[in-house]
Protein backbone atom coordinates (compact mmCIF):
# COMPACT_ATOMS: atom_id res chain seq x y z
CA UNK A 1 0.00 0.00 0.00
CA UNK A 2 2.55 2.52 0.62
CA UNK A 3 4.36 1.61 -2.37
CA UNK A 4 0.90 2.60 -4.44
CA UNK A 5 0.43 5.75 -2.22
CA UNK A 6 4.45 6.95 -3.80
CA UNK A 7 3.65 5.29 -6.87
CA UNK A 8 0.15 7.71 -7.21
CA UNK A 9 0.71 10.90 -5.25
CA UNK A 10 3.17 12.48 -7.56
CA UNK A 11 0.24 12.28 -10.46
CA UNK A 12 -2.26 13.96 -8.34
CA UNK A 13 -3.18 17.47 -9.52
CA UNK A 14 -1.68 20.20 -7.01
CA UNK A 15 -1.45 23.74 -6.79
CA UNK A 16 1.42 25.61 -9.12
CA UNK A 17 3.19 28.63 -7.51
CA UNK A 18 4.62 30.77 -9.86
CA UNK A 19 5.90 34.07 -10.38
CA UNK A 20 6.17 36.03 -13.80
CA UNK A 21 8.36 38.70 -13.16
CA UNK A 22 11.24 35.92 -11.37
CA UNK A 23 13.94 34.12 -13.55
CA UNK A 24 12.25 30.42 -14.61
CA UNK A 25 15.43 29.01 -14.79
CA UNK A 26 19.19 29.06 -13.60
CA UNK A 27 21.13 30.48 -16.25
CA UNK A 28 24.00 27.84 -17.09
CA UNK A 29 26.75 29.27 -18.86
CA UNK A 30 30.39 29.94 -18.76
CA UNK A 31 29.69 32.73 -15.56
CA UNK A 32 33.28 32.95 -15.23
CA UNK A 33 34.44 34.41 -18.46
CA UNK A 34 31.76 36.87 -18.50
CA UNK A 35 33.36 37.85 -14.96
CA UNK A 36 36.77 37.62 -15.71
CA UNK A 37 35.57 39.46 -19.41
CA UNK A 38 33.38 42.35 -17.83
CA UNK A 39 36.30 43.13 -14.83
CA UNK A 40 39.04 43.58 -17.96
CA UNK A 41 36.76 45.67 -20.13
CA UNK A 42 36.08 48.33 -17.42
CA UNK A 43 39.89 47.97 -15.93
CA UNK A 44 41.14 48.50 -20.14
CA UNK A 45 38.38 51.61 -20.32
CA UNK A 46 40.72 53.56 -17.43
CA UNK A 47 43.44 52.46 -19.19
CA UNK A 48 43.08 54.03 -22.24
CA UNK A 49 41.29 56.93 -21.10
CA UNK A 50 44.53 57.30 -19.69
CA UNK A 51 45.79 58.54 -22.73
CA UNK A 52 43.44 60.75 -23.34
CA UNK A 53 43.01 64.82 -22.69
CA UNK A 54 40.13 65.99 -20.48
CA UNK A 55 40.38 69.01 -23.20
CA UNK A 56 39.71 66.04 -25.76
CA UNK A 57 36.85 64.15 -24.16
CA UNK A 58 34.90 67.51 -23.95
CA UNK A 59 35.40 68.81 -27.44
CA UNK A 60 33.73 65.52 -28.68
CA UNK A 61 31.24 65.78 -25.92
CA UNK A 62 29.99 68.93 -27.03
CA UNK A 63 28.88 68.23 -30.14
CA UNK A 64 25.01 68.78 -30.66
CA UNK A 65 22.55 67.95 -33.53
CA UNK A 66 19.60 70.12 -33.27
CA UNK A 67 16.51 68.46 -33.72
CA UNK A 68 13.69 71.25 -33.63
CA UNK A 69 11.86 73.07 -30.10
CA UNK A 70 9.26 72.39 -28.38
CA UNK A 71 7.06 74.55 -26.35
CA UNK A 72 5.57 74.59 -23.01
CA UNK A 73 2.26 75.02 -23.34
CA UNK A 74 1.63 71.41 -23.72
CA UNK A 75 2.76 70.35 -20.46
CA UNK A 76 -0.25 71.39 -18.36
CA UNK A 77 -2.25 68.97 -20.88
CA UNK A 78 0.28 66.05 -20.49
CA UNK A 79 0.36 66.39 -16.81
CA UNK A 80 -3.46 66.11 -16.22
CA UNK A 81 -3.79 63.25 -18.85
CA UNK A 82 -1.56 61.81 -16.83
CA UNK A 83 -3.24 62.44 -13.97
CA UNK A 84 -6.41 60.99 -15.12
CA UNK A 85 -4.33 58.23 -15.62
CA UNK A 86 -2.96 57.54 -12.59
CA UNK A 87 -6.48 58.15 -10.71
CA UNK A 88 -8.06 55.47 -13.25
CA UNK A 89 -5.33 53.00 -12.12
CA UNK A 90 -5.53 53.63 -8.04
CA UNK A 91 -9.16 53.21 -8.71
CA UNK A 92 -8.46 49.49 -10.61
CA UNK A 93 -6.49 48.93 -8.04
CA UNK A 94 -9.66 48.89 -5.69
CA UNK A 95 -12.19 47.82 -8.02
CA UNK A 96 -10.70 45.53 -10.51
CA UNK A 97 -9.29 42.15 -10.41
CA UNK A 98 -7.32 41.13 -7.20
CA UNK A 99 -4.78 38.86 -9.68
CA UNK A 100 -1.62 41.14 -9.82
CA UNK A 101 -1.13 39.52 -12.76
CA UNK A 102 -4.88 41.20 -14.06
CA UNK A 103 -4.31 44.34 -12.50
CA UNK A 104 -3.28 47.41 -14.37
CA UNK A 105 -1.82 49.10 -11.17
CA UNK A 106 0.74 46.95 -9.94
CA UNK A 107 1.86 45.99 -13.59
CA UNK A 108 1.79 49.98 -14.48
CA UNK A 109 3.84 50.72 -11.20
CA UNK A 110 6.70 48.32 -10.61
CA UNK A 111 6.93 47.35 -15.10
CA UNK A 112 6.10 50.59 -16.89
CA UNK A 113 6.91 53.18 -14.75
CA UNK A 114 9.68 51.94 -12.45
CA UNK A 115 11.60 49.39 -14.65
CA UNK A 116 10.40 51.12 -18.26
CA UNK A 117 10.42 54.61 -17.92
CA UNK A 118 13.59 54.64 -15.86
CA UNK A 119 15.09 52.97 -18.95
CA UNK A 120 13.38 55.77 -21.03
CA UNK A 121 14.77 58.56 -18.62
CA UNK A 122 18.06 57.23 -19.47
CA UNK A 123 17.99 56.80 -23.14
CA UNK A 124 16.53 59.75 -24.61
CA UNK A 125 15.98 62.43 -21.69
CA UNK A 126 13.34 64.10 -18.94
CA UNK A 127 10.26 62.67 -20.38
CA UNK A 128 8.63 62.46 -16.69
CA UNK A 129 8.94 66.38 -17.09
CA UNK A 130 5.60 65.80 -19.79
CA UNK A 131 3.88 63.55 -17.71
CA UNK A 132 4.37 64.52 -13.89
CA UNK A 133 0.81 63.54 -12.29
CA UNK A 134 1.36 66.88 -10.00
CA UNK A 135 2.12 69.59 -12.62
CA UNK A 136 -1.08 69.88 -13.75
CA UNK A 137 -3.04 69.15 -10.80
CA UNK A 138 -1.04 72.13 -8.82
CA UNK A 139 -1.14 74.45 -11.79
CA UNK A 140 -5.06 74.06 -11.34
CA UNK A 141 -5.41 74.49 -7.83
CA UNK A 142 -2.71 77.20 -7.60
CA UNK A 143 -5.48 79.58 -10.62
CA UNK A 144 -8.08 78.71 -8.15
CA UNK A 145 -6.41 80.02 -4.61
CA UNK A 146 -5.66 83.28 -6.74
CA UNK A 147 -1.64 82.52 -7.24
CA UNK A 148 0.29 82.59 -10.47
CA UNK A 149 3.18 79.99 -10.93
CA UNK A 150 5.63 82.33 -10.60
CA UNK A 151 4.57 83.52 -7.01
CA UNK A 152 6.43 82.61 -4.16
CA UNK A 153 5.26 79.64 -2.25
CA UNK A 154 3.46 79.87 1.22
CA UNK A 155 6.35 77.76 3.02
CA UNK A 156 10.02 77.58 2.14
CA UNK A 157 12.07 74.26 2.34
CA UNK A 158 15.05 74.57 5.03
CA UNK A 159 18.17 74.96 3.16
CA UNK A 160 19.56 72.56 6.11
CA UNK A 161 17.30 69.67 4.61
CA UNK A 162 18.99 69.37 1.45
CA UNK A 163 17.54 66.45 -0.34
CA UNK A 164 16.72 64.81 2.56
CA UNK A 165 13.19 64.49 1.90
CA UNK A 166 13.76 62.56 -1.35
CA UNK A 167 16.11 60.14 0.34
CA UNK A 168 13.89 58.80 3.33
CA UNK A 169 10.85 58.65 0.59
CA UNK A 170 12.80 56.46 -1.72
CA UNK A 171 14.05 54.10 1.14
CA UNK A 172 10.76 53.98 2.68
CA UNK A 173 9.30 53.27 -1.53
CA UNK A 174 12.31 50.56 -1.60
CA UNK A 175 11.20 48.54 1.99
CA UNK A 176 7.39 48.46 0.12
CA UNK A 177 8.70 46.92 -2.77
CA UNK A 178 11.54 44.78 -1.68
CA UNK A 179 10.66 44.18 2.29
CA UNK A 180 6.48 44.33 2.77
CA UNK A 181 4.88 40.98 1.88
CA UNK A 182 2.64 42.12 -0.72
CA UNK A 183 3.50 45.13 -2.86
CA UNK A 184 1.73 43.63 -5.73
CA UNK A 185 -1.95 43.44 -4.14
CA UNK A 186 -3.81 46.23 -5.99
CA UNK A 187 -5.56 47.24 -2.89
CA UNK A 188 -3.00 48.10 -1.02
CA UNK A 189 -1.34 49.41 -3.71
CA UNK A 190 -3.71 51.55 -4.61
CA UNK A 191 -4.12 53.05 -1.32
CA UNK A 192 -0.01 53.91 -0.85
CA UNK A 193 -0.32 55.56 -4.13
CA UNK A 194 -3.00 57.81 -3.67
CA UNK A 195 -1.54 58.75 -0.62
CA UNK A 196 1.39 59.36 -1.72
CA UNK A 197 -0.05 61.19 -4.07
CA UNK A 198 -2.52 63.53 -1.64
CA UNK A 199 0.55 63.88 0.26
CA UNK A 200 2.89 64.89 -2.64
CA UNK A 201 0.41 67.60 -3.78
CA UNK A 202 0.16 68.96 -0.36
CA UNK A 203 3.48 69.72 0.10
CA UNK A 204 3.84 71.15 -3.55
CA UNK A 205 1.05 73.36 -2.71
CA UNK A 206 2.86 74.53 0.70
CA UNK A 207 6.26 74.50 -0.84
CA UNK A 208 6.36 75.02 -4.25
CA UNK A 209 6.31 72.81 -7.30
CA UNK A 210 9.41 73.07 -8.41
CA UNK A 211 11.05 73.18 -5.17
CA UNK A 212 9.15 70.13 -4.16
CA UNK A 213 10.10 67.73 -6.99
CA UNK A 214 14.11 69.27 -6.87
CA UNK A 215 14.29 68.07 -3.26
CA UNK A 216 11.31 65.66 -1.99
CA UNK A 217 9.50 64.11 -4.24
CA UNK A 218 11.95 61.08 -4.98
CA UNK A 219 10.81 60.18 -8.24
CA UNK A 220 11.04 63.52 -9.68
CA UNK A 221 14.58 63.63 -8.12
CA UNK A 222 15.21 60.15 -9.64
CA UNK A 223 14.28 60.68 -13.06
CA UNK A 224 15.80 63.96 -13.30
CA UNK A 225 19.65 62.16 -12.13
CA UNK A 226 18.99 59.26 -14.62
CA UNK A 227 17.77 61.77 -17.41
CA UNK A 228 21.21 63.56 -17.42
CA UNK A 229 22.99 60.55 -19.48
CA UNK A 230 19.74 60.74 -22.15
CA UNK A 231 20.81 61.57 -25.72
CA UNK A 232 18.22 64.82 -25.56
CA UNK A 233 19.28 67.67 -24.37
CA UNK A 234 16.65 70.55 -23.56
CA UNK A 235 17.53 74.31 -23.60
CA UNK A 236 15.48 76.68 -22.49
CA UNK A 237 15.12 79.93 -24.55
CA UNK A 238 14.29 83.05 -23.95
CA UNK A 239 11.20 82.97 -26.01
CA UNK A 240 9.65 80.39 -24.09
CA UNK A 241 9.91 77.24 -26.19
CA UNK A 242 12.76 74.59 -25.51
CA UNK A 243 15.43 73.46 -28.20
CA UNK A 244 16.14 70.03 -28.76
CA UNK A 245 19.19 68.74 -29.30
CA UNK A 246 20.98 65.03 -30.05
CA UNK A 247 23.60 64.57 -28.17
CA UNK A 248 26.29 61.94 -26.93
CA UNK A 249 25.42 59.96 -23.87
CA UNK A 250 26.73 61.76 -20.49
CA UNK A 251 27.39 65.10 -22.91
CA UNK A 252 25.01 67.11 -20.06
CA UNK A 253 27.11 66.23 -17.55
CA UNK A 254 29.61 69.42 -18.55
CA UNK A 255 26.63 71.65 -16.39
CA UNK A 256 26.32 69.55 -13.66
CA UNK A 257 27.07 70.55 -10.22
CA UNK A 258 28.27 68.75 -7.02
CA UNK A 259 25.14 67.37 -5.41
CA UNK A 260 25.03 67.86 -1.46
CA UNK A 261 25.70 64.92 0.91
CA UNK A 262 21.85 63.99 0.72
CA UNK A 263 22.25 63.38 -2.96
CA UNK A 264 25.37 61.47 -2.84
CA UNK A 265 23.20 59.28 -0.54
CA UNK A 266 20.07 59.49 -2.50
CA UNK A 267 21.88 57.93 -5.77
CA UNK A 268 24.22 55.44 -3.78
CA UNK A 269 21.27 54.59 -2.03
CA UNK A 270 19.03 54.11 -5.75
CA UNK A 271 21.56 51.67 -6.54
CA UNK A 272 21.68 49.67 -3.20
CA UNK A 273 18.28 49.32 -3.55
CA UNK A 274 18.34 47.45 -6.61
CA UNK A 275 21.17 45.18 -5.89
CA UNK A 276 19.62 44.71 -2.93
CA UNK A 277 16.73 43.16 -4.45
CA UNK A 278 18.85 40.39 -6.84
CA UNK A 279 21.12 39.82 -3.65
CA UNK A 280 17.78 39.39 -1.66
CA UNK A 281 16.38 36.23 -3.75
CA UNK A 282 19.61 33.86 -4.40
CA UNK A 283 20.88 31.40 -2.39
CA UNK A 284 23.88 33.11 -0.82
CA UNK A 285 21.83 35.20 1.15
CA UNK A 286 19.09 33.00 2.36
CA UNK A 287 22.20 30.25 3.42
CA UNK A 288 23.81 33.53 5.14
CA UNK A 289 20.72 33.89 7.57
CA UNK A 290 20.22 30.08 8.22
CA UNK A 291 17.22 29.52 5.30
CA UNK A 292 17.20 26.53 3.29
CA UNK A 293 16.75 27.99 -0.33
CA UNK A 294 14.57 25.24 -0.83
CA UNK A 295 12.19 25.58 1.89
CA UNK A 296 11.76 29.05 1.30
CA UNK A 297 9.48 30.50 4.02
CA UNK A 298 8.27 33.62 2.41
CA UNK A 299 8.64 37.18 2.62
CA UNK A 300 6.89 37.97 5.92
CA UNK A 301 9.18 35.68 7.50
CA UNK A 302 11.76 37.51 6.29
CA UNK A 303 10.73 41.19 7.01
CA UNK A 304 13.35 41.72 9.48
CA UNK A 305 16.27 40.13 7.70
CA UNK A 306 15.68 42.04 4.61
CA UNK A 307 14.99 44.95 6.20
CA UNK A 308 18.24 45.51 8.12
CA UNK A 309 19.79 43.87 4.64
CA UNK A 310 18.72 46.89 2.34
CA UNK A 311 20.06 49.31 4.77
CA UNK A 312 23.18 47.47 5.18
CA UNK A 313 23.71 46.93 1.48
CA UNK A 314 23.33 51.07 0.79
CA UNK A 315 25.41 51.63 3.82
CA UNK A 316 28.01 49.58 2.77
CA UNK A 317 27.94 50.62 -1.00
CA UNK A 318 28.10 54.23 0.23
CA UNK A 319 30.86 53.52 2.55
CA UNK A 320 32.81 52.24 0.05
CA UNK A 321 31.93 54.80 -2.63
CA UNK A 322 33.14 57.45 0.07
CA UNK A 323 36.01 55.83 1.00
CA UNK A 324 37.31 55.48 -3.06
CA UNK A 325 36.79 59.40 -3.32
CA UNK A 326 38.79 59.81 -0.05
CA UNK A 327 41.11 57.85 -1.08
CA UNK A 328 41.47 58.77 -4.63
CA UNK A 329 41.68 62.40 -3.48
CA UNK A 330 44.35 61.54 -1.35
CA UNK A 331 46.42 59.89 -4.55
CA UNK A 332 45.73 63.10 -5.99
CA UNK A 333 46.52 65.75 -3.04
CA UNK A 334 43.09 67.50 -4.34
CA UNK A 335 43.28 70.41 -1.85
CA UNK A 336 41.70 72.69 -4.32
CA UNK A 337 38.57 71.11 -5.00
CA UNK A 338 37.80 69.15 -1.25
CA UNK A 339 36.40 65.98 -0.13
CA UNK A 340 33.19 66.94 -0.13
CA UNK A 341 32.93 68.85 -3.69
CA UNK A 342 34.93 65.92 -5.28
CA UNK A 343 32.28 63.23 -3.71
CA UNK A 344 29.01 65.21 -4.78
CA UNK A 345 30.45 65.49 -8.41
CA UNK A 346 31.77 62.21 -8.90
CA UNK A 347 28.97 60.66 -8.12
CA UNK A 348 27.19 61.28 -11.13
CA UNK A 349 29.23 58.66 -12.62
CA UNK A 350 27.36 56.05 -10.81
CA UNK A 351 24.16 56.98 -13.12
CA UNK A 352 25.28 54.59 -15.82
CA UNK A 353 25.97 51.79 -13.65
CA UNK A 354 22.49 52.35 -12.02
CA UNK A 355 20.80 52.20 -15.20
CA UNK A 356 22.81 49.30 -16.13
CA UNK A 357 21.75 47.28 -13.34
CA UNK A 358 18.60 48.44 -13.26
CA UNK A 359 17.67 47.63 -16.95
CA UNK A 360 19.96 43.81 -16.39
CA UNK A 361 18.22 43.12 -13.34
CA UNK A 362 14.84 43.63 -14.19
CA UNK A 363 14.75 42.55 -18.33
CA UNK A 364 12.79 39.48 -17.60
CA UNK A 365 10.21 41.22 -15.72
CA UNK A 366 9.80 43.88 -18.25
CA UNK A 367 9.56 41.21 -21.60
CA UNK A 368 7.06 39.12 -19.57
CA UNK A 369 5.14 41.69 -17.17
CA UNK A 370 4.98 44.22 -19.91
CA UNK A 371 2.46 42.14 -22.04
CA UNK A 372 0.85 41.52 -19.24
CA UNK A 373 0.27 44.95 -18.68
CA UNK A 374 -1.06 45.63 -22.32
CA UNK A 375 -3.65 43.30 -21.62
CA UNK A 376 -4.94 44.64 -18.24
CA UNK A 377 -5.01 48.35 -19.50
CA UNK A 378 -7.48 46.70 -21.69
CA UNK A 379 -9.79 45.85 -19.35
CA UNK A 380 -8.94 47.96 -15.79
CA UNK A 381 -11.73 47.23 -13.87
CA UNK A 382 -12.29 43.77 -15.28
CA UNK A 383 -15.68 43.86 -16.90
CA UNK A 384 -14.93 42.13 -20.30
CA UNK A 385 -13.32 45.96 -21.84
CA UNK A 386 -11.31 45.55 -24.92
CA UNK A 387 -10.25 49.53 -24.78
CA UNK A 388 -7.00 49.55 -26.81
CA UNK A 389 -7.62 45.70 -28.67
CA UNK A 390 -4.96 44.03 -26.13
CA UNK A 391 -7.45 42.42 -23.95
CA UNK A 392 -7.16 38.87 -24.97
CA UNK A 393 -3.83 38.81 -26.17
CA UNK A 394 -1.76 35.59 -25.62
CA UNK A 395 1.23 36.52 -22.90
CA UNK A 396 3.90 34.96 -24.50
CA UNK A 397 6.24 34.21 -21.18
CA UNK A 398 8.61 31.81 -23.61
CA UNK A 399 10.12 35.18 -24.51
CA UNK A 400 12.12 34.79 -21.03
CA UNK A 401 12.42 31.24 -21.14
CA UNK A 402 14.31 28.52 -22.92
CA UNK A 403 18.09 28.15 -24.03
CA UNK A 404 18.09 30.47 -27.02
CA UNK A 405 16.22 33.05 -24.94
CA UNK A 406 18.69 32.46 -21.56
CA UNK A 407 21.63 32.83 -24.11
CA UNK A 408 20.27 35.91 -25.38
CA UNK A 409 19.14 37.43 -22.37
CA UNK A 410 22.29 36.86 -20.09
CA UNK A 411 24.15 38.52 -23.10
CA UNK A 412 22.02 41.78 -23.15
CA UNK A 413 22.55 41.58 -18.99
CA UNK A 414 25.78 41.33 -19.54
CA UNK A 415 26.50 43.95 -22.36
CA UNK A 416 24.62 46.29 -20.61
CA UNK A 417 26.42 45.86 -17.36
CA UNK A 418 30.02 45.89 -18.88
CA UNK A 419 28.60 49.27 -21.20
CA UNK A 420 27.30 50.82 -17.97
CA UNK A 421 30.90 50.32 -16.36
CA UNK A 422 32.51 51.77 -18.89
CA UNK A 423 30.41 54.51 -19.43
CA UNK A 424 31.02 55.23 -15.78
CA UNK A 425 34.76 55.18 -15.79
CA UNK A 426 34.41 57.84 -18.66
CA UNK A 427 31.66 59.95 -16.76
CA UNK A 428 34.40 59.53 -13.56
CA UNK A 429 37.25 60.89 -16.06
CA UNK A 430 35.78 63.63 -17.10
CA UNK A 431 34.37 65.35 -14.02
CA UNK A 432 37.76 64.27 -12.18
CA UNK A 433 39.39 67.06 -14.82
CA UNK A 434 36.63 69.21 -13.66
CA UNK A 435 38.40 69.20 -10.00
CA UNK A 436 41.88 68.43 -10.47
CA UNK A 437 44.60 70.81 -12.87
CA UNK A 438 46.58 67.92 -14.06
CA UNK A 439 46.04 65.00 -16.32
CA UNK A 440 48.11 62.93 -13.63
CA UNK A 441 46.12 64.28 -10.84
CA UNK A 442 42.97 63.24 -12.72
CA UNK A 443 44.04 59.94 -13.54
CA UNK A 444 45.44 59.27 -10.20
CA UNK A 445 42.47 60.89 -8.19
CA UNK A 446 40.40 57.68 -10.41
CA UNK A 447 42.02 54.63 -9.40
CA UNK A 448 40.18 53.98 -6.22
CA UNK A 449 37.04 54.87 -8.04
CA UNK A 450 38.08 52.05 -11.01
CA UNK A 451 38.76 49.68 -8.61
CA UNK A 452 35.59 49.95 -6.71
CA UNK A 453 33.48 49.82 -10.21
CA UNK A 454 35.74 46.88 -11.66
CA UNK A 455 34.63 44.99 -7.89
CA UNK A 456 30.80 46.06 -8.86
CA UNK A 457 31.18 44.79 -12.67
CA UNK A 458 31.86 41.47 -11.17
CA UNK A 459 29.19 41.82 -8.14
CA UNK A 460 26.63 42.69 -10.97
CA UNK A 461 26.85 39.86 -13.12
CA UNK A 462 27.28 37.39 -10.44
CA UNK A 463 24.04 38.63 -8.85
CA UNK A 464 22.29 37.83 -12.52
CA UNK A 465 23.86 34.42 -12.71
CA UNK A 466 23.55 32.60 -9.42
CA UNK A 467 20.70 30.48 -8.53
CA UNK A 468 17.95 32.34 -7.22
CA UNK A 469 14.35 31.66 -4.63
CA UNK A 470 11.76 31.64 -7.84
Amino acid sequence: MPALLAAVLPLLPTDALAHASERGHVLILPTGYYLVGGALAVAASFAVLGLLRGDALERAFAARLPIGTLGESGRLATSLVSFAFLATLVAAGFLGSRDPLSNPLPLTVWTLLWVGLTFVQGMFGNLWRWIDPWYGPWRLASRLIGRNAADAPPLALPAWLAMWPALLLLLAFAWFELVYPAPDDPEKLGLVVGLYWLFSFAAMLALGHAEWSRRGEFLSVFFAMVARFGIVERTPSPDGKNRLALCLPGAKLATTEPLPFSGTLFLLAALGSVSFDGLSKTFFWLGTNGINPLEFPGRTAMMGINGTGLLAVSALLAAAYLVSVAAGEALARGRESGFAAAAGLLVWSIVPIALAYHFAHYLTALLVNGQYALVALSDPFARGWNLFGTAWWQVEAALATGSAAAWTIWNLQAGAIIGGHVLAVLAAHRLAFRLHPTPRAALLSQLPLTLLMVAYTVLGLWLLSTPTVG
